[in-house]
């Protein structure tokens, strides 16, 4: 039997993002992952929320190890997987309802982020919601020690990468239109941040001139 690619910290989270999921996506039919990796999060979520299709995306280098795992899944809610480069697309053909992604933005350079929250209004509905999970910092802060080494790590690989700030996050989703619904903190000192897309004319009134 072929070894599919794994995922410790998948394997720890999957459970507390699940148990904030189950009522966020719960009225969710059609939701995108961003950065799917192993595949891991896309199986475990789309059989325990049967009525969401749950379409995975990655890097075109990481689809055949997310196509193993969700072969051997064979769930009816999980589609094959497409590949995306959020900087360049081209982006999954939408509406979704739902957008998820985790541990990708500390990964991605700021201009991917960037990009990857200005393509969202093209893809989404109109009342769309997104999930975001991973360790970030606040108020220009890390929150633990941990985060703090964790952070230091990423930029001594690549300058590019390195912890993002909640409040930096939330000004690229308010500016797709998207409001900010909650905060909630996760075990190892990570968050899962929740937004909803607001109707345009709502949107244009809460982020302002």
């Amino acid at each position: 039997m072929d070894v599919l690619p794994h995922s410790a910290a998948c394997e720890r989270n999957r459970e507390p993002i699940l148990g904030v999921l189950r009522g966020t996506f719960a009225d969710r039919r059609r939701a995108l992952e961003i950065g799917s990796g192993t595949g891991q999060h896309a199986v475990h979520f789309a059989a325990a929320l049967p009525a969401l299709v749950w379409q995975c995306s990655d890097r075109a280098d990481n689809l055949p190890g997310i196509r193993a795992r969700l072969d051997r899944a064979a769930l009816p809610n999980t589609p094959a997987p497409m590949a995306l480069d959020v900087a360049s697309g081209p982006w999954p053909p939408g509406p979704f309802d739902a957008v998820f992604s985790a541990n990708t933005l500390h990964i991605m350079a700021w201009p991917e982020v960037q990009a990857l929250f200005a393509a969202l209004p093209a893809v989404t509905t109109a009342d769309a919601k997104l999930a975001i999970y991973g360790p970030f910092d606040v108020d220009g802060r890390h929150t633990s020690a941990s985060n703090a080494a964790f952070d230091a790590s990423l930029r001594a690989r690549a300058p590019h990468m390195g912890l993002r700030d909640v409040a930096a996050v939330d000004a690229l989703a308010r500016a797709a239109g998207f409001a900010f619904v909650d905060d909630v903190a996760m075990p190892a000192n990570n968050r899962l941040l929740l937004w909803r897309r607001l109707a345009p004319a709502i949107a244009s009134a809460a982020v302002g001139p």
